[in-house]
């Protein structure tokens, strides 16, 4: 007895010091004690019934499962004791007791509570879902049961994760609530404390490169210049890992291939708030490459395989260029349909010369095939839409490159924000695979009836249905009808891209048009046009297809009063009794440059020119051509792309040309020839450089002398130049002169103008404006370089870009009048350019995106527009 007294007063002063493993042992000992001396007066006896007490939560079975005793048996103490540590050891009961009455064995449970909540307050470093994983790894979660002995680790735990991020003086504190129906919630308190700053980066045992080149390489810092801002002098267990990693990697890659990290020691200051990191090194010697075999059965392929080499005898040795050569290996056997292709690389060292013989060695394994092609997460769009884009067919063998091919098709499509593929081995079988596409459906349409507004063409009344994959069949469907200030327009087009299985596609459109062009930024006039087209496409291989189109528009052009030159002649001469007493405003008179004549005017200042001293100009495109025009329209276009997304594409390119031409015998004869073209040049893993460039150029043929100015390029903008108002540069229209006679004014086709007024005193009223208006021109350059860029805290980068850009661009004219201004041919010198910052977010209404900009070349009469907004075009 005095040792069983010694025995738990040990018992409970390792409890009160904390030492709960080595109490907790000898807790269950003391119990399974108990147990054994509480049966030690039992004798031998045949259990004829087994009754289980005290069960609240757990089932009776479970208990039965786990207890060693059946009905039948004899029993002695011993047997009780055994029956008693195993029921403990389920670790669902503090308290059993045991005993036999009448044959009947019978087990009084105490059941341990569960956790019905756990409780985190004070974390904002660690997310809470992250604090509570860490807590069921420990096997504390909710509806588990519930022991004090956890609790330790689960302390234990949280400093842990604490610790990985530097915040060694972080305090975890917890309390235990009872609850009702024996629950307990769990409640934790956290004090975060502050991340420790790196004071030291020692490196020893580097002798061929310098601490700094070592340290460069890094991305924790004990020192720099804009660390403190990029938080590099934060301490992170992780960080760190990835820096040893990295300088592995670093002389592995110089052929270092004996290289070795001795140990990486990392010392808290006594404070908790700093850390000295030593990373102790052996660099070892650099060895280049002797040899370079081929190994395995690989007959057929062998000169296949020998030509993706990366490594090459000579060559100091890479362990990057020997992983990449192993995965270059596997992707060619994969494309012969080997997908199960086994490759190693086994680098043999000779110490002698410092030289690295590398076999590759190629186990094929038997060529597989494809039993089955299935898609995932496609809700929408039929799988017949998915099916007709697949390169890998089913019962063919089994092709890497196929099956991406077959993925990155999908992802063109731009009806899914992210497309994976994951290939299965079939059960019971070693040559066949199943293939399996996940795709992640986005809005590829809209449908609405609106009231809006854009900062070109202010308010807008709508009602549109654009649908690129309508009803999930794949086929583009737009129904338009919309009225702005500038335009009325109505219009209802279909393309169905897969009009054959060939891929052949057929498609229409038709529309009506009334613009005023007046209304952005252009000079003033408008068009009324209707017309249509048959559209068909014609795939050339997987990157490339060509588009044609034939269709019928007709244009009638309404000047107005007082048109600009190019367009019509103003005024007409005038003859008869009134030569000789007309008197002209000329609005190209430099005294005008700056005049606004929607003030009220004392004609007498005027410069009056008088019918013998004026001298008209050419004639303007309507004089020559007349106002109205029925054409046959032509167009056809090469396009490529690589481009891994239909929309805000990350990777890949774009290039097109496309030819617009006017049949001959149509009353308006032209020709419209642009190009383009867009890169995506990758620079890291969150930086890509993007390059754009379009070209234009149009002039007319036949009958027609120009290019029509309702054909004209325009340029500033969204999609353009941004920083400048929409369609503002190039070329500038020239001001119509107005005839005043006796009192009235006369417009360009010899009518008086009611909204010019001559009072008595002879004041002129009028609300012309003698600016010059853009009027575009027959020549476009365009281009922009932008470095892409992730927006932080946005944690789905694939519907946002962001960018900085640098703009450039102009429209020209070989056709240029002696009074236009700002109206030159192309040159260098002549090109606009802007910088600035710039975000498209792909929302539920469509492409929403915003720049704020500011133009470094520019001339006095181009119009800056620092900051513009868009829905419904991505840059």
């Amino acid at each position: 007895m005095h040792s069983f007294a010694c025995w738990l007063n040990s018992t409970i002063i390792d409890f009160a010091k904390g030492r709960f493993v080595r109490g907790l042992r000898n807790a269950v000992l003391l119990l399974v004690f108990a147990f054994v001396s509480m049966a030690s007066a039992v004798g031998q006896s045949i259990i004829e019934d087994i009754r289980i007490e005290g069960l609240q939560r757990v089932s009776a079975d479970s208990v039965f499962a786990a207890l060693p005793v059946e009905v039948g048996q004899m029993v002695d103490s011993q047997k009780i004791a055994v029956a008693a540590k195993a029921i403990f050891s389920t670790g669902n009961f503090q308290n059993i007791r045991i005993g036999i009455e009448d044959g009947v064995l019978i087990i009084e449970l105490e059941e341990r509570p569960s956790i019905s909540e756990i409780n985190i307050d004070g974390n904002k470093a660690i997310e809470t879902d992250a604090l509570l994983d860490g807590l069921r790894n420990q096997g504390m979660a909710e509806g588990r049961v519930f022991q004090r002995a956890t609790l330790e680790g689960m302390r234990r735990e949280l400093a842990r994760q604490y610790g990985a991020q530097g915040r060694y003086d972080a305090k975890i504190t917890t309390d235990v609530v009872a609850k009702a129906r024996n629950r307990v919630a769990v409640d934790i308190f956290v004090e975060e404390g502050s991340v420790a700053k790196i004071k030291k980066i020692n490196i020893v045992g580097n002798e061929i490169y310098s601490d700094k080149q070592i340290k460069e390489l890094m991305e924790l810092k004990d020192s720099g210049l804009f660390s403190f801002i990029s938080g590099s002098k934060k301490y992170a267990r992780e960080k760190l890992s990835g820096d040893l990693e990295t300088i592995n990697d670093f002389y592995l890659d110089r052929g270092f291939i004996q290289f070795s990290l001795r140990s990486a020691q990392v010392s808290v200051g006594p404070a908790k708030d700093s850390v000295y990191i030593s990373i102790n090194i052996d660099e070892g010697t650099q060895f280049k490459i002797a040899k370079v075999e081929l190994a395995g059965d690989v007959k057929d392929q062998a000169q296949m395989l020998r030509s993706v080499f990366l490594v090459r005898e000579g060559q100091t040795f890479s362990q990057t260029y020997v992983s990449s050569t192993e995965e270059l290996l596997k992707r060619v056997m994969g494309n012969q349909g080997y997908a199960f292709a086994e490759i190693k690389s086994i680098p043999e060292v000779n110490e002698e010369d410092k030289t690295v013989d590398v076999t590759f060695f190629v186990e094929p394994k038997k060529r597989t095939y494809v039993r089955r092609v299935e898609f995932e997460g496609n809700d929408k769009t039929d799988d017949e839409v998915l099916r007709r884009e697949m390169r890998q067919i089913e019962g063919g063998i089994a092709s890497t490159e196929l099956i991406e091919l077959s993925r990155v098709r999908l992802q063109r499509l731009g009806f899914f924000k992210e497309v994976t593929v994951d290939t299965e081995e079939v059960s019971g079988s070693d040559d066949l695979i199943d293939v399996k596409f996940g795709v992640e459906e986005q809005s590829s349409g809209s449908v609405s009836a609106s009231v809006g507004f854009s900062q070109d063409v202010g308010l807008i009344f709508g009602a549109d249905f654009q649908q690129s994959n309508f009803l999930g069949s794949g086929q583009q469907v737009g129904v338009q009808a919309n009225r702005s200030r500038f335009r009325t327009s109505y219009g209802l087009n279909y393309v169905n891209p897969y009009y054959t299985e060939e891929g052949v596609s057929r498609g229409f459109n038709l529309f009506f048009r009334e613009t005023n062009f007046a209304e952005i930024n252009i000079a003033s006039f408008s068009t009324n046009s209707y017309g249509g087209s048959v559209i068909f496409g014609y795939p050339l291989n997987e990157t490339q297809a060509l588009r044609f189109s034939a269709g019928y528009t007709q244009t009638e052009i309404s000047t107005g009063f007082a048109a600009v030159q190019e367009i019509i002649r103003s005024p007409l001469p005038l003859s008869g009794a009134n030569v000789g007493v007309t008197r002209y405003v000329d609005l190209t008179d430099p005294a005008f440059a700056d005049f606004d004549f929607k003030q009220i005017v004392d004609l007498k200042s005027l410069p009056v020119i008088t019918d013998e001293q004026f001298a008209f100009d050419e004639k303007g495109f309507v004089d020559r051509h007349g106002d109205k025009f029925g054409y046959f329209v032509f167009n056809g276009s090469w396009r490529e792309s690589t481009l891994n997304r239909g929309i805000l594409a990350t990777r890949g390119h774009a290039n097109s040309v496309n030819l617009e031409l006017t049949m001959p015998g149509s009353e308006v004869e032209y020709f419209r020839l642009t190009g383009k073209s867009q890169y995506f040049l990758p620079l890291s893993e969150n930086f890509t450089l993007r390059l754009r460039a379009e070209l234009g150029y149009g002039g007319g043929y036949g009958n027609t002398d120009e290019l029509p100015f309702f054909q004209h390029f325009l340029a500033g903008g969204f999609g353009s130049v941004r920083g400048f108002k929409s369609n503002t540069l190039g070329p500038r229209s020239t001001p119509a002169r107005v005839a005043v006679l006796q009192n009235v004014l006369v417009s360009a086709d010899g009518e008086t103008a009611p909204v010019y007024e001559v009072n008595e005193s002879g004041i002129l009223s009028s609300s012309l404006d003698s600016r010059p208006d853009p009027f575009g021109g027959n020549i476009l350059v365009e281009g922009s370089v932008e470095l892409m860029f992730p927006l932080p805290f946005v944690k789905d980068q694939r519907s946002v870009r962001t960018v900085f850009f640098y703009d450039f661009g102009n429209v020209f004219s070989d056709n240029c009048r002696s009074t236009q201004l700002n109206c030159t041919n192309f040159g260098l010198s002549e090109l606009r350019g802007s910088v600035g910052i710039g975000l498209t977010w792909l929302s539920g209404f469509g492409p929403l995106s915003f720049s704020f900009s500011r133009p470094i070349e520019d001339s006095q009469f181009d119009r800056r527009e620092l900051f513009q907004f868009s829905l419904g075009r991505s840059f």
